[in-house]
């Protein structure tokens, strides 16, 4: 068998150009954040150090005065950390990207310009139709903190905040215990001689799970029930010790129920939060029992709930005492805007490496899946479905 040599010619063997990739070109932002005015709304997206991270990096930051007062945070924090305050909101909704916890009013959207990037919640469940053809018309490109997701492939904004919600909601009960109107006088926890408090917890999901951390680490007897097994052993796992779970059976959740002092609300559903105690059962707790139902927000899963404020907070039904206030993460202003702002930031940051949106969503599928919005085209198709409104595929649009 012959091998054939093929020669070099000289054109091989002369130096060749090295072909480099052409570096995105970084864009700035210009970023407005508002006052929030809804309804017991007190957190902020930014803190002034994050705001300092941004106008360190060439940035500008322009911000309502007293947005911040609500989270312990003064304007003239926000001022020194290099950002504008201004007290005229026209102005700051002027500026080509809002940042808002809260989703904006109609009237906020009427004082954006054309062609904004809104970055806010979006809490489908209190939208209406109205609302979309207002961004349609702006044509806004707006992004929903709840749906963008991470790396793993979790929610990391709505993690954040449920496991403010979970832990608070044991804080919440503890407080409660002692101060009711029914003078119960009960520590929270485990005294030596002393029952330890039972808790319930309906959800083991990321709010029940670190409610049943907290509860456990109070020193609480804790019985979490799920009608998922993969949550419940997940949720063993983390917890790294074994506890009672159980699927929720009727008879063997009366029975839990019968003897708690504090039974804690966290369920989920994909539209309404299902009904999980009826009021028959709760008539059979124990006088005094602390109901703090945080599954509120989408409807609540104990029958006899009804909504809450953070001014009167509690009620008496069946001689059982229920918190019910909607949005708890943000009677927690200054932990919940942290987290916030600790989700918020290295996304801007990206969103500024990358050149702008266009090219950010782009390169991250996590970000894109927050996009409901895209130069005014609808591109989440379970709100189109959800309000009968045209909708886009977003991968057709951004490729």
């Amino acid at each position: 068998m012959s091998i054939t040599i093929t020669p070099f010619t000289k054109q091989q063997l002369l130096p060749q150009e090295e072909k480099l990739e052409v570096a995105r070109k970084k864009s700035e932002l210009f970023i407005g954040i508002p006052k929030e005015t809804s309804y017991q709304e007190r957190r902020i997206c930014l803190t002034p150090d994050a705001v300092n991270s941004l106008t360190y990096h060439g940035h500008r930051v322009m911000i309502e005065a007293g947005a911040g007062l609500n989270s312990s945070y003064t304007d003239k924090e926000y001022c020194d950390a290099g950002a504008e305050v201004t007290s005229d909101t026209k102005k700051v909704f002027s500026c080509p990207m809002i940042l808002k916890v809260e989703p904006a009013t109609l009237a906020e959207i009427e004082m954006m310009n054309p062609q904004t990037i809104l970055l806010s919640a979006i809490q489908l469940k209190t939208r209406k139709k109205v609302y979309f053809e207002a961004l349609t018309k702006k044509k806004i490109t707006a992004l929903a903190f709840e749906y963008i997701k991470d790396e793993d492939g979790t929610y990391p904004a709505v993690k954040a905040l449920s496991e403010i919600a979970g832990i608070a909601s044991i804080l919440i009960a503890a407080e409660l215990m002692i101060t009711n109107e029914f003078g119960k006088g009960l520590l929270f926890g485990n005294i030596t001689g002393v029952p330890p408090t039972d808790v319930v917890i309906l959800g083991a999901g990321t709010v029940g799970e670190f409610a049943a951390k907290t509860a456990i680490g109070l020193g609480a007897n804790v019985k979490v029930f799920d009608n998922s097994i993969t949550k419940l052993r997940r949720l063993q796992n983390n917890l790294n010790q074994r506890i009672f779970t159980s699927t929720i059976q009727p008879k063997s959740l009366l029975k839990a129920l019968r003897r708690c002092d504090v039974a804690i609300g966290a369920m989920r559903g994909k539209e309404r939060c299902p009904v999980i105690v009826t009021e028959t059962m709760v008539e059979h707790m124990k006088n005094g029992a602390v109901i703090v139902d945080v599954s509120i927000d989408t409807g609540g899963c104990f029958e006899t709930s009804e909504v809450t404020s953070h001014e009167k907070p509690t009620f008496i039904k069946n001689n059982v005492l229920h918190y019910c206030v909607p949005n708890i993460p943000s009677r927690y202003s200054k932990t919940a805007s942290l987290s916030i702002s600790n989700i918020i930031t290295p996304y801007l940051m990206q969103i500024a490496a990358d050149g702008g949106i266009e090219s950010a969503i782009r390169c991250d599928k996590g970000l894109k899946n927050g996009v409901y919005m895209y130069h005014g085209i609808l591109t989440n198709s379970a709100i189109g479905d959800w309000f009968d409104l045209p909708n886009n595929d977003i991968n057709l649009i951004v490729f």
